[in-house]
């Protein structure tokens, strides 16, 4: 069964209500996203009864801060593909503005939890606040739902090297360049997906012709010259050299992922991708002239096909 998208309250209907439901950001459904999702799964087909994320757009630091400074791991779409490829049964998605910022902790669990959702038990983090001033914690949680008829369950953090795995620390290992750590902590290469778009041919005039890929975010976490991976073409992955970053050479101001595949030359246009990053090979930088920026980029393909040779992808 597919994964049911319920975008807003206001689209909650009746026949929603009764599920085993859990709330959060969710942003890189990394391993402690999974084990809470686990949990839910296991807990909604015990009751009988669907399992529901609840999460918000925009997220809730992005409201209060209001700046998108800090960057996704994942766009909502790729978060929502990542809890249907878990197995969620209902995805909803509450737009997140002042006026559900101002729910105090018991309208969030009356109004929202009890009535519009009607849920039969709530699973969450051991570090879950919610309501005005995040005034509401897993003590207040547990009290109100034995009066309004909901179980409450905690699950605990999943600790990797003995520190907590989260998406700050995700985010700081690929500012890191350390892949095989944010790997680790998502219990999957970090990648993106995005459709292929037409750029401005640059690539094919010095010999290099990429698929270019809009990101769709204020911010990445990603950026710089990388060994990357090309699913959703081919049964194989496809092997090849990314750039993340605004082409300084050519006067660009557009933060775009440009994939240059080794070995293909199909048109790919349109095809919805996803491009995964398994090493970083340098930063992002201008060069006076064309010439000298082809030089690096020969570097880099080559460095690049180098690692693939050394995993036996290209012979």
């Amino acid at each position: 069964m597919e994964t049911e998208l319920i975008r807003g309250l206001y689209n909650f209907s009746l026949k929603n209500k009764g599920c085993v439901a859990t709330i959060g950001n969710f942003d890189g459904v990394h391993l402690g996203h999974q084990a809470l999702l686990s949990e839910v799964k296991k807990r909604a087909k015990a009751l009988g009864v669907p399992s529901l994320v609840i999460t918000f757009e925009p997220q809730p630091m992005e409201f209060f801060t209001r700046v998108k400074s800090v960057p996704r791991l994942t766009r909502f779409r790729e978060k929502f593909s990542q809890l249907a490829q878990s197995g969620i049964d209902k995805v909803l998605v509450i737009r997140f503005n002042a006026e559900f910022a101002a729910l105090t902790a018991e309208e969030f669990m009356e109004h929202l939890l009890s009535g519009t959702l009607g849920i039969k038990e709530i699973i969450v983090g051991d570090d879950f606040h919610f309501g005005k001033g995040r005034q509401g914690n897993m003590n207040v949680l547990k009290q109100a739902g034995e009066q309004l008829g909901f179980a409450v369950k905690s699950v605990q953090s999943v600790l990797i090297d003995n520190e907590r795995v989260s998406s700050t620390r995700i985010r700081k290992a690929l500012v890191d360049s350390d892949h095989l750590l944010a790997e680790r902590l998502l219990g999957r290469p970090y990648s993106m997906l995005g459709r292929v778009v037409y750029g401005d041919q640059l690539g094919r005039t010095i010999g290099f012709p990429t698929a270019n890929i809009y990101l769709h975010r204020q911010a990445t976490p990603v950026h710089g010259i990388y060994v990357t991976r090309l699913y959703g073409i081919t049964k194989k992955a496809l092997p090849g050299v990314a750039n993340v970053g605004i082409r300084p050479t050519v006067g660009g101001t557009r933060t775009l992922l440009e994939v240059h595949l080794f070995n293909f030359n199909q048109n790919i246009y349109g095809k919805y991708v996803c491009v995964e990053f398994c090493k970083k090979l340098r930063d992002e930088e201008h060069y006076e002239t064309l010439d000298l920026m082809k030089e690096q980029i020969l570097k880099d393909a080559d460095e690049a096909r180098h690692y693939f040779i050394q995993t036996g992808e290209i012979m």
